[in-house]
């Protein structure tokens, strides 16, 4: 469908028109009407679907239908995102579909200094994108008023709950008028984003654009049989052999990250990490490093990458599979974006057969097993167990992250359950600096 059929006001088209898009996606085409009128929206969609215009194209419609009036411009809009990456992406698609629009924005996250923020806020915006943690910073300081709130967008909702911030959004939500419009975005739809739904929509339009828990039909998936002391040696090889200009390393731990980063350095090949223990500037320019070449591997743990937006990314790597069989969708998903091909390979030995069994039951189907010349696993190895694999099969949202031990949380999580009473808030105000918002 042509972004011309959506009723889309000029100064939205000759935006999207600049940008080179003229046809809208499925999740675009059906979400945008739906928004327009005012609905409330529960939408699943896998990454690199364009959801991030379905919502942010009829929002700023919206509210540039009814301008905001006098000295003061009130938050009218909250988009709230589980990551930093995530929230400084949809800032950057309201700045550039909004651009011919009066409307003013900022994104707003922790791990930067929270001064400049501040003055933004005291100056007025019309849509506010945030991170949890630091929104409610700003709450306790008095420094956001969201009493205004005429649309909330939770993007991610899957991630969110999974990354323990589900006592956050109720802060949130506390703060927010009743009558609003809601709208949510997920990649999956567990029976936690159900129960979160349920509380929070009316008479929500129901969206789905691929399937439950599906990856990208677009990506070719392969699984590499290999011993997990060559694995770092048969990675290499594939990015040599292959000439790989661009690849995308998820391994489980910020240390492991860093560790491959440093001997993929040492290989020739020029790499960096991201992981929540990097401050934000470190993180920005590794991605745009990676982004413009001069990086050709960028190392990250799940939470760092998520929402990372990188055009016609060709290869991913689970150099480590993900403890949760879901996150392997949501890694996968960062390539075969926008109608383009990938290739999602995963370097499995014999301690992850199990996480491996768990991501093709989530998959409904097997991923192909290629034993690469040279790299045969040594049938002699016997397994061992993952230090912070999958223990137990709690659910998420009020319980443990799975693969959690008590007391740990993922890189840069919340942890889900946190102590009752006062003592447990000042822990977790103490501890909110730390964490990746």
């Amino acid at each position: 469908m042509s972004f011309q059929d959506l009723g889309l006001r000029a100064e939205l088209l000759r935006a999207v028109s600049e940008q080179g898009y003229s046809e809208a996606t499925p999740i675009q085409a059906q979400a945008i009407p739906v928004v327009l009128k005012g609905g409330d929206v529960l939408a699943g969609a896998q990454t690199g679907t364009g959801k991030t215009a379905g919502f942010t194209l009829p929002l700023l419609q919206r509210l540039s239908e009814k301008p905001a009036t006098g000295g003061s411009r009130p938050v009218r809009a909250l988009v709230l995102t589980p990551t930093r990456e995530l929230a400084a992406q949809v800032g950057e698609s309201i700045d550039t579909y909004g651009k011919y629009l009066p409307l003013r924005s900022t994104v707003i996250f922790g791990g930067v200094n929270i001064n400049p923020q501040i003055t933004q806020l005291r100056k007025g915006v019309d849509i506010l994108v945030a991170t949890p943690g630091r929104l409610l910073d700003h709450a306790g300081q008095k420094t956001v008023d969201l009493s205004g709130v005429e649309i909330l967008v939770l993007d991610e909702a899957d991630r969110m709950l999974d990354m323990g911030f589900i006592h956050d959004i109720r802060k949130v939500l506390a703060l927010l008028p009743k009558n609003r419009q809601n709208l949510l975005f997920s990649a999956t739809f567990s029976d936690e984003i159900k129960q979160l739904a349920d509380r929070l929509l009316r008479a929500p339009v129901l969206i789905e654009v691929a399937r439950r828990n599906t990856a990208s039909e677009r990506v070719d998936q392969v699984v590499h049989p290999v011993d997990k002391a060559r694995k770092r040696e048969l990675l290499s090889y594939l990015i040599g052999n292959g000439n790989w200009q661009q690849v995308l390393v998820f391994t489980r731990t910020k240390h492991g990250a860093n560790r491959l980063a440093e001997q993929l350095d040492k290989d020739g090949l020029p790499a960096a990490a991201i992981h929540g223990n990097k401050s934000q500037g470190a993180r920005t320019r590794a991605l745009a490093e990676f982004k413009s070449g001069r990086l050709r591997v960028l190392v990250a743990t799940d939470i760092a990458a998520r929402g990372l937006d990188i055009d016609q990314l060709p290869h991913v790597v689970n150099f480590e599979l993900p403890n949760v069989p879901e996150d392997y969708v949501h890694r996968i998903g960062r390539t075969g974006r926008a109608g383009n091909e990938g290739e999602a390979i995963s370097l499995v030995c014999v301690d992850e057969h199990k996480l491996l069994r768990d991501i093709e039951n989530l998959l409904k189907r097997a991923v192909p097993k290629v034993v690469i010349d040279g790299f045969e696993p040594d049938p002699s190895i016997k397994p061992e167990p993952i230090q912070n694999g999958r223990r137990n099969a709690g659910g998420n949202g009020g319980q443990r992250r799975r693969g959690s031990a008590p007391g740990q949380a993922r890189d840069g999580a919340r942890q889900n359950r946190a102590p009752r009473g006062d003592a447990g808030r000042g822990n977790r105000d103490r501890q909110r600096s730390a964490r990746s918002r």
